[in-house]
């Protein structure tokens, strides 16, 4: 680890490096839902990792707030462990459950290009906001 890995500066630019790579994920999968809307019995999946990081966050926050519980035996349950949020990953879950059609495909196209669109502006925001992060720390780099 460096020195500056675990700045509020480096954490914030790692948050949004792994946004960015959810969000190619997440193009990926919705790429193939409207590839296969016309594909009989076909399920949609979906993409799930801003909860999820959201959670992780939380766990960690709630980890400095709360104190510890000790332990005096190795099988005592030890208090809960703060979620590192560098191990958040995005997950593909498959709708199994409902069905749009009568040929079992679930997949609605225009709420698809929707969440493509909203999808492709996260990822703009998301790269906007790295670059300026770059350019910050390009810059204190240079002063010093």
């Amino acid at each position: 680890m460096s020195l500056f890995s675990n700045t509020i500066e480096m954490q914030s630019l790692k948050m949004l490096e792994m946004g960015l790579d959810a969000a190619m994920v997440r193009r990926n999968v919705l790429a193939n839902n409207i590839a296969n809307v016309d594909v009989p019995h076909f399920k949609r999946s979906e993409v799930s990792f801003e909860e999820n990081i959201r959670r992780a966050i939380d766990s960690t926050r709630r980890e400095r707030e709360e104190p510890l519980l000790n332990t005096i035996h190795k099988e005592h349950i030890a208090g809960r462990k703060g979620r590192d949020f560098r191990r958040v990953v995005p997950q593909i879950h498959t709708d199994y459950n409902s069905s749009m059609r009568n040929d079992g495909n679930n997949v609605d196209m225009e709420d698809e290009i929707a969440k493509l669109n909203r999808n492709q502006l996260h990822y703009n925001l998301m790269a906007d906001r790295a670059g300026k992060k770059l350019r910050h720390l390009n810059s204190l780099v240079r002063l010093a």
